[in-house]
């Protein structure tokens, strides 16, 4: 793949291509998105027109470098993900570390998943990271909610926020999320759902993939032309309990409960 997969963000994509072709490459980005969106491969894919001297600004998806990134063995590559529902402050210590490497190519590469879940402390050591990056290196923070990130990491940052596309009905993401909606709207008793809930869903990252999924499909309806299944007024309800989970979820409410109950005010 390469940039030119991702038309369905308009044209934030021809906008970060001519940036890079006119070698205006920043030190970090924030990349905000749902769990339904490929954060990780977009900036994989940002990397690849960011290094690549076949087609810069895209990425040719041939060249020695951009084959490396696809694959996941680039040299130069580091990625930091969250330990369960945190992301610590020994992760963003070890980060730093490979940074000060001497690249084996021409940049240093950083990828920073959950970057919102990041500890106070943990923003505040990347703090030191993005006022005095290495030279060439770049970091890219992916974030569903940037607004965890204290405002000095954000004002250091080029925030690049993907969204307001249709996702393909054959997404697999999407997936559960049409499953469990065509059985609500199928009438299935709350056990059925529950049954085949449980058995998809198996921790609270699945849970938010679970809801960003539940409230895309209840804006498709929103927006759909012809004749709707759901009544506006009920689409607008759903949309609420699917933030009241949310808002449990985050309070750490056990995410099993937080969606039976939630099931059970939608079928209702």
């Amino acid at each position: 793949m390469s940039l030119n997969d991702y038309r369905e963000f308009g044209n934030l994509v021809e906008r970060i291509s001519r940036a890079i072709q006119a070698g205006n490459v920043s030190h970090a980005y924030i990349l905000e998105g749902d769990s339904c969106i490929d954060k990780v491969g977009f900036a994989v894919n940002m990397a690849k027109a960011i290094l690549c001297r076949e087609q810069p600004g895209t990425g040719c998806d041939r060249c020695v470098t951009c084959r490396k990134l696809e694959h996941d063995n680039y040299e130069d590559l580091y990625v930091v993900r969250a330990d369960d529902r945190s992301l610590k402050n020994a992760a963003i210590t070890e980060l730093q570390e490979n940074l000060k490497k001497k690249p084996a190519g021409e940049r240093n590469i950083a990828i920073i998943c959950d970057a919102d879940l990041m500890t106070d402390r943990a923003q505040n050591r990347l703090l030191k990271t993005l006022e005095e990056p290495a030279p060439g290196t770049v970091i890219f923070l992916l974030s569903e909610n940037t607004e965890n990130l204290i405002q000095t990491i954000q004002s250091r940052c080029i925030i690049y926020r993907l969204g307001n596309y249709s996702v393909s009905k054959n997404a697999p993401e999407m997936e559960v999320p049409r499953a469990i909606f065509q059985m609500i709207l199928d009438g299935k008793y709350f056990f059925e759902i529950r049954d085949y809930m449980s058995k998809k869903v198996k921790d609270r990252k699945d849970a938010f993939a679970l809801l960003d999924g539940l409230e895309r499909l209840y804006r498709e309806f929103l927006v759909m032309d012809g004749p709707c299944p759901v009544r506006e007024e009920k689409i607008i309800e759903g949309v609420n309990y699917v933030e009241e989970a949310r808002r449990d979820l985050q309070a750490n409410v056990n995410y099993k409960y937080a969606l039976r109950n939630l099931i059970l005010k939608i079928g209702g």
